[in-house]
């Protein structure tokens, strides 16, 4: 074997395609004369020093593993960026074991620690990132899905059609949550791939603040719409990254929720399907109209799913570039594919200027993308206002005045994207 050896270690959440990045690297490298480790548990014992969780990884034992989900090297959200002698231990473990190249697989958290490790590491260990998320939220072109994002909008879109047509069957709402921490791609794909009544997502709202009463009379308007077309069931997508945005005075105690090994709050320890459920009845009932409610959260039905053949295509290529690379000199990028050519992108560019954390990237609500699922989805719009006769509807099913209604409901509508100009605009 050649000098040196590669390690391979994955952190964050699971995301379909993990076993395809693992499976690929490991191949390519043996197949060059380089000796590649598996690093069990992500940063967890390694940044502590400990070498106990590492160990070979063989070609027969790889090369089968991208048709399956999950992680044969497990997974953790262990942050050795909170202290300079955690990233120290990661390198001088790794040296004691030979290693001198690193592949990491991850979101922006260990996108992050891998910037800083490299850094800290200072030439003693050369740092190579694949970007996995189902988010889809990393700072990649706009055309470059993060692997795993295509085969959970998949399976949730599955899940989806089939509550669409229990709701229908059941004449009843499903309030779906999906996960999308800081951006809305997933539940946005899922929801206009499904055909879902509507979508909602962070960034719709802007960059301020908004209102708990806001989110609900968003959503029991569009249950008011449905009922006025003659329709009582219906599914809201719902991104699980707007509870963040909400007002402070609508989360109370929120400070007091379980944070990550980050310091991101732990979004699945508030239940915002129930709380959402629990206000928008409420809200209808205090207008006379009943309306049934489910709440339904599919996040973590997605993150472990076999990946689609799309996934699987993506991330051995992935795996590929990232050992390739790393054989070949290269350092300190995040790898990507780039209209069917590899592109590096230098973990120098990644930096968010005011934060100095990986960027974030969010769903464009001024693309043609997002106009047009907003024009699919049923909510109330500025039309509904504009004219009489649904205004004159909308009112009935809340037995409320005209007037009244407008005054209650019409703010939800202010935001509404701009019309959509194809010739002459």
């Amino acid at each position: 074997m050649s000098e040196g050896k590669l390690a391979i270690l994955v952190g964050g959440g699971p995301a379909p395609g993990i076993n395809s990045v693992i499976g690929a690297a490991t191949i390519r490298c043996r197949l060059a004369g380089v000796d590649v480790l598996g690093v069990r548990d992500g940063f967890e014992h390694i940044m502590r020093g400990d070498t106990e969780a590492v160990a070979p990884l063989l070609i027969d034992e790889v090369s089968r593993i991208h048709f399956r989900g999950g992680s044969i090297l497990g997974i953790s959200r262990a942050n050795p960026t909170k202290d300079a002698g955690l990233l120290e231990a990661c390198v001088q473990a790794l040296a004691r074991l030979g290693v001198d190249k690193l592949m990491t697989i991850g979101g922006d958290d260990t996108a992050f620690s891998a910037l800083r490790l490299e850094s800290v590491a200072s030439g003693r260990l050369r740092v190579a990132h694949v970007p996995k998320t189902i988010d889809n939220d990393l700072d990649l072109p706009p055309n470059i899905d993060t692997f795993g994002f295509q085969t959970a909008r998949a399976v949730g879109a599955d899940l989806v059609k089939n509550l669409m047509v229990d709701a229908f069957t059941t004449h009843r709402w499903y309030f779906v949550i999906t996960m999308g921490r800081k951006a809305g791609h997933l539940a946005l794909g899922i929801g206009k791939a499904a055909g879902a009544t509507l979508t909602l997502i962070p960034e719709e709202f802007g960059d301020g603040r908004f209102s708990l009463g806001a989110l609900v009379d968003i959503l029991a308007g569009a249950i008011i719409k449905r009922l006025a077309d003659g329709r009582e069931d219906g599914v809201a997508v719902i991104a699980e990254g707007v509870v963040l945005g909400l007002e402070s005075q609508d989360l109370a105690g929120i400070e007091n929720v379980e944070r990550d090994e980050h310091g991101n709050v732990r979004i699945a320890e508030i239940d915002l399907g129930d709380l959402l459920k629990r206000r928008v009845r409420a809200r209808l009932a205090a207008l006379g109209v009943k309306s049934t409610v489910v709440a339904k959260d599919i996040g973590y039905e997605l993150r472990c799913a076999d990946p689609v053949p799309y996934d699987m295509e993506y991330t051995r290529d992935l795996g590929y570039c990232a050992a390739q690379f790393l054989l070949d000199g290269g350092n300190a990028a995040m790898i990507s594919l780039q209209g069917g050519h590899f592109v590096p992108v230098p973990f120098a560019t990644m930096l968010d200027a005011s934060s100095g954390r990986a960027r974030v990237r969010l769903v464009d609500v001024a693309s043609t993308r997002y106009k047009i699922a907003r024009r699919y989805m049923i909510r109330l719009r500025k039309a509904d206002f504009e004219d009489a006769a649904a205004l004159s509807a909308l009112a009935k099913v809340a037995k409320l005045e005209a007037g009244e209604f407008g005054r209650q409901f019409e703010y939800v509508t202010e935001d509404e994207p701009g019309p959509l100009l194809f010739v002459g605009g």
